[in-house]
């Protein structure tokens, strides 16, 4: 009787949404899959104990986890929804009906009468329409039930049936109070604080195994070369060569530390990211103590070349050299896609025999008396397009495996290591290709315009920061370094380029450039020009006016006659509504403008705003030719001041940080603020080219950038620029 040896690796994963410099996550994934995917798949398992598996937790899923139970990152989704909706300003009304329904409609909409009308009302398609106009057609009341429902809609059936409360809240269906919404949001954080104890817990039982992946999740063959693109689709479009070795080893220690930390215990394996392998990895692995690895079985054709799936497919491997060689097993591709995109569009029942019926063809087909079948595939994002988020067909499939028979075939469910530890891998390819689960290739992370620009600023930050790395104090080097790794992640790049499309495109690009700034920051070094300029294009819309003429303002902090600022640029102070950040408006108006010796700068305040902030400042951001500048003007300016000019050190020298220059310009803050800096102050003279960004800074750290996206690009007038502007 042959023996079936059935293994399931649940694959756990979110990128690094937090800015650890601005304390915040931009998008609320990981929450919102804590109380369905992640609590659902144990919950399940709990009530079939002899049901056993493996799930891959990365380690950037389990840092954010930790960052939301201790409350040490602001999740900005949950600062919109926890806000009464009686005191919503318009542009945060407009985000609620922007970005509130993210969910799956048929699914998680839909079937609830009052989360489906909210969307009728606010329509399937309302790219370019005026949101905040749109907000305004929703009262109060329907503004709290969508706070209420965005986030009662991600509960799924293990949390449900935990918390009756929840189905008697769904019951409900409208007219929700601001008490019922607290009960709502306090279950979602009691729900994330118990993901890491209930898996731990049932790893110590013996029902699972806790594997993990490098730590942010990058495409390790590439950060070791991105050269080995060429090895799966020789025409490749490279970027500028890039090798980090030692990022990759970085990634994957660091990665079996934290899971040691919070499992009490070393991971025997790792789930490569994207199931992406190649022989330079495997003495990696070995290095951190790990023991086997999966990827997908189109690496394992291509590796042996003359291969035959029912007979090479269900069993162990040997890749690498004599003596330290390492376990690869590698994924049944039909069925672990079919559990992906195929069951959740079937009637459980009809799953359930499709799997049954698959497993015991293969055990009919293949000439092995025992055979090792992996199941691998992502374990979160899958359950939101099953009606009941996979619930039944689960159960059903669990009760159907418990019976320890297929057809003619004996059948187990084990953990991976188990399942290696009684059928060891007999074998050993010669040769391991190097590729991930898409195609045997990296083409979806590398070759595209888009993708290989990401590498190569990647590859010119790395520099920057090897340069200056051996002079930073130890906090700063490893938060540096962290920012790095972070920004090495593959998710970022999975949308660049055309393979893919989400309506957050514009925000991954920003999180990606994000952590390349903060690597500056962290070093103290200034950033450059280019990480503020979207990978994807997007133009901002009007972000800025150009002054027409040059001006002459009495810094007073007043508006001292109508005329003193006619003709001055501007930018505009507004967020965009797509964004992803919080923004609490902190001016009014931006304007600045040219005399023949001084540059000019106005901010309109919001004091209710601007009050709340504390140790908060003004920084104008100069990067001329030859050096970089921050003029810093705090917000607590008393009537009239100066600001404190900072001044990097000379274009070329590569990892120069600044260094104080002394007072410079003219401050004053009273109704409206108003500062003067001489253009000599910044070595500028009539014709230079410059550019400037304004910066709010809190405690030292960015809070807010105008523009968003790119610099002002702008020209140091002369005697004619007025006459010039006239004419144009």
């Amino acid at each position: 009787m042959k023996t079936i040896q059935l293994c399931f690796l649940w694959h756990m994963h979110q990128p690094y949404y937090t800015d650890p410099v601005a304390g915040s996550a931009s998008m609320p994934w990981v929450r919102l899959h804590a109380i369905k995917a992640y609590f659902d798949m144990a919950h399940l398992l709990e009530q079939f104990p002899t049901i056993k598996a493996t799930f891959n937790f990365t380690p950037s899923l389990l840092a954010q986890l930790q960052e939301l139970t201790s409350g040490t990152v602001r999740d900005l989704f949950l600062d919109y929804a926890q806000k009464p909706a009686a005191d919503l300003a318009p542009a945060e009304r407009a985000f609620l009906v922007r970005h509130f329904f993210a969910a799956n409609w048929a699914t998680m909409v839909r079937p609830f009468p009052r989360y489906h009308e909210l969307l009728v009302k606010r329509g399937a398609h309302i790219q370019g329409q005026d949101l905040t106009g749109l907000a305004r057609q929703f009262s109060i009341q329907e503004l709290r039930d969508l706070q209420v429902w965005h986030n009662l809609a991600w509960f799924g059936f293990g949390t449900v049936q935990r918390h009756p409360r929840l189905a008697a809240l769904r019951n409900k269906d409208r007219a929700f109070t601001e008490e019922e919404k607290q009960e709502v949001l306090d279950l979602q954080l009691q729900t994330v604080a118990e993901i890491i104890p209930l898996y731990r817990k049932l790893a110590e039982a013996g029902q699972i195994e806790l594997t993990t992946s490098p730590f942010y999740h990058p495409i390790l063959p590439l950060l070791i070369d991105t050269d080995q693109a060429r090895r799966g689709r020789p025409d490749t479009a490279l970027p500028q060569r890039f090798q980090a070795q030692a990022d990759a080893e970085a990634q994957v220690q660091q990665a079996v530390a934290l899971h040691r930390n919070l499992f009490g215990s070393a991971p025997a394996g790792l789930w490569p990211s994207e199931g992406s392998v190649c022989p330079e990895l495997i003495p990696i692995l070995r290095r951190a103590g790990l023991q086997w690895t999966a990827t997908d079985e189109g690496v394992l054709a291509r590796s042996l070349g003359d291969w035959d799936r029912d007979r090479d497919l269900y069993r162990p491997y040997l890749a690498g050299e004599a003596g330290n060689e390492l376990t690869f097993v590698f994924r049944d591709r039909e069925i672990s896609d079919a559990f992906g995109f195929i069951y959740s569009k079937a009637a459980p029942d009809a799953a359930v025999a499709d799997v049954l019926s698959r497993i015991s063809g293969i055990a009919e087909r293949a000439p092995d008396d025992h055979l090792l079948l992996p199941i691998i595939l992502d374990g979160e994002n899958p359950w939101e397009h099953y009606y009941d988020g996979g619930e039944q067909f689960l159960a059903g499939l669990y009760r159907a495996l418990d019976k320890g028979t297929i057809g003619q075939a004996r059948m187990t469910t084990d953990r991976i290591s188990d399942a290696l530890a009684r059928q060891p891998p007999t074998r050993t390819l010669d040769h391991l290709h190097s590729g991930s689960w898409i195609n045997a290739d990296f083409g979806i992370w590398l070759g595209h315009q888009e993708d290989n620009r990401g590498w190569d600023l990647i590859r010119e930050t790395r520099r920057r920061l090897v340069e200056v790395a051996d002079r930073l104090a130890p906090d700063a080097a490893r938060g540096a370094w962290s920012e790095l790794y972070a920004a090495e992640g593959s998710d970022w790049f999975w949308w660049y380029g055309d393979d893919f499309e989400t309506d957050y495109k514009a925000e991954f690009d920003r999180l990606f450039r994000t952590h390349l700034r903060n690597v500056f920051l962290r070093a103290g070094l200034p950033a450059p020009d280019y990480l503020s300029q979207p990978l994807f294009g997007l133009p901002e819309p009007h972000p800025s006016h150009d002054p027409v003429r040059l001006l002459e303002p009495t810094i007073d902090g007043l508006v001292t006659n109508f005329f003193e600022w006619r003709g001055a640029g501007s930018i505009d102070p507004a967020p965009p509504l797509g964004a992803m950040w919080k923004s609490s408006r902190l001016f009014t108006y931006l304007g600045f403008g040219f005399s023949l010796d001084r540059l000019f700068l106005r901010l309109d305040q919001n004091d209710e705003a601007l009050d709340k902030l504390h140790d908060a400042a003004v920084e104008a951001h100069v990067l001329t030719k030859f050096r970089a500048y921050k003029l810093i003007f705090p917000l607590s300016l008393p009537a009239a001041t100066s600001g404190l000019l900072w001044a990097s050190g000379e274009a070329g020298l590569p990892g120069v940080g600044f260094s104080e220059a002394g007072p410079c310009g003219a401050a004053c803050r009273r109704a409206i603020i108003e500062l003067a800096v001489p253009l000599n102050a910044l070595a500028l003279k009539a014709g230079d080219q410059f550019r400037m960004s304004l910066v709010v800074t809190q405690g030292g750290l960015e809070i807010d950038r105008y523009p968003r996206h790119q610099p002002l690009a702008l020209t140091v007038p002369d005697e004619h620029y007025a006459s010039h502007m006239w004419k144009v």
